[in-house]
């Protein structure tokens, strides 16, 4: 795929989400809306959309990449932790919590699926679902301590209960079998997970259209956090692979996962955990409106 094609792709996806923006402002949509639709792509269409990515003919190639990009993956998580908090250590608490937990944590559900499979199909999303894994586990994990300061067993369970997570697993033992389902069932599978993308964006601009401008805008911190989320986290994560002659192909995927937006958890856990949630919102949509012009840069850059 060309550049002007990969940028054509990101900018459909950004298009969707001004959909979303549009329809929250005309009150098609509401909250309650919101919530049933991410409920409905977090544990159907996503799910779905993973399964149907490892239905694909078995390689010996792929699952020794498969095995790489997990190491990666919890390289780079690890990584983030203490490189997080050397970058935000003077400020505040409430800001260290919420800065070090986006810098750590980015967008991969709601938005690195969608983009990986505009750019390279099914297989983007197979090995964006194994780089997953350690981002379910550690967000519901180190993330909760971030905001609470403790180790949370119960957290523990809920990631591995996590539907995606599920989906993975099965996924494996599908691809690692060669077990191909009926084909009603997988085209069931591959249909409904096809809409995880445009709802992904939708329930995005209609996040977007709930904030008030004056009051979005005003902290300067959050700008050196969004520049340290979609710039310099890919940038180091592009030098330390590159140090390492890691595959053009899983580092691509790497880098272009790590350019995405603050994860839309971010509030929720703030607001479950006593976080500064505002911060947080504020965060998420600062972020993606950004990555708009960040994200056709990162990928231009590879």
């Amino acid at each position: 795929m060309g550049n002007s094609q990969l940028v054509n792709q990101v900018m459909v996806l950004f298009i969707i989400i001004m959909v979303g923006f549009y329809a929250k402002k005309k009150k098609f949509l509401n909250n309650t809306v919101d919530r049933g639709l991410s409920e409905l792509l977090i544990n159907i269409t996503l799910p779905f959309m993973i399964v149907t990515s490892f239905n694909i003919k078995y390689e010996a190639e792929m699952v020794n990449n498969a095995q790489k990009i997990l190491m990666y993956s919890l390289l780079i998580h690890i990584g983030l932790i203490f490189i997080s908090k050397m970058l935000f250590f003077k400020f505040p608490k409430n800001k260290q919590q919420v800065f070090r937990f986006i810098t750590i944590f980015c967008n991969v559900g709601f938005m690195g699926y969608p983009v990986l499979e505009s750019i390279y199909g099914g297989i983007g999303v197979f090995y964006a679902a194994i780089f997953n894994i350690p981002f379910n586990i550690l967000l519901w994990t180190v993330g909760v301590m971030l905001f609470t300061g403790e180790k949370d067993f119960k957290s523990m369970r809920k990631a591995v209960a996590n539907p995606a997570l599920i989906a993975v697993f099965i996924g494996i033992i599908l691809f690692a079998f060669s077990i191909k389902l009926p084909l009603p069932i997988a085209n069931s599978l591959k249909l409904v997970g096809s809409t995880t993308t445009p709802i992904s964006m939708i329930i995005i601009g209609s996040m977007l259209a709930e904030m008030q401008f004056k009051n979005i805008f005003s902290d300067i911190s959050i700008y050196y956090a969004t520049v340290v989320r979609l710039l310099v986290v890919p940038m180091i994560v592009y030098g330390v692979l590159k140090l390492l002659k890691v595959d053009t192909l899983l580092l691509n995927i790497c880098v272009i996962l790590q350019g995405m937006p603050a994860a839309v958890m971010a509030p929720i856990i703030a607001e479950k955990y006593s976080g500064d949630s505002l911060l947080a919102s504020q965060c998420v949509f600062i972020s993606t409106i950004v990555s708009g012009i960040t994200i056709p840069i990162v990928i231009l850059f590879l």
